[in-house]
């Protein structure tokens, strides 16, 4: 397996603490940003709670100047598109891209295409709680605003242009971290 495709991808909450991370591979750059995936069978964690598998292909978005990342699924799952409400991703080095999570979510459901915005209340406890500054949570409520009628309607790269990427990852199966 060729590691130099392999990216760490590690999102924390404000006050540091490890939030999801793990292992992707670098699908390519467009100008959404960067896209990275794995077919069936890649591992995140949750800070350091055990692994969590997910059963079907996804792609992820980390947009360049944005305040939010995005992950595209394949079907049977129910949720299309994920959207995690962030500070921009950096890239400390070309292997591992971060961010902090904020903790609002955009997504849109298979079944009817409806977004919604998920985590309101977890966002104003977190608000007190890591003494959020005031321009972080004028970001992040209006990357959350911003992003629903995007996500529920036919922008991109929300409508179509993740299909390509997420073509790319049925090769990829297992865990890339093993």
């Amino acid at each position: 397996m060729d590691m130099s495709n392999l990216i760490r991808v590690t999102y924390r909450k404000y006050d540091g603490s490890l939030h999801w991370n793990g292992v992707m591979r670098r699908l390519g750059e467009d100008d959404f940003g960067v896209w990275l995936g794995w077919g069936a069978g890649l591992t995140m964690r949750r800070g350091y709670e055990p692994p969590v598998t997910f059963p079907e292909p996804h792609v992820s978005l980390y947009p360049r100047d944005k305040w939010w990342t995005a992950s595209f699924y394949t079907a049977p799952r129910r949720t299309e598109i994920y959207c995690d409400i962030t500070t921009v991703p950096e890239w400390p080095t070309e292997d591992e891209v971060t961010m902090v999570d904020l903790d609002l979510d955009v997504i849109r459901r298979r079944e009817d295409r409806q977004a919604i915005i998920l985590d309101e209340d977890e966002f104003l406890e977190h608000q007190v709680r890591y003494a959020y500054p005031p321009n972080v949570i004028e970001a992040a409520r209006n990357s959350a605003d911003a992003l629903l009628p995007a996500v529920g309607g036919d922008a991109e790269p929300f409508q179509s242009a993740y299909f390509e990427w997420l073509s790319k990852v049925e090769q990829y199966e297992g865990d890339p971290a093993a």
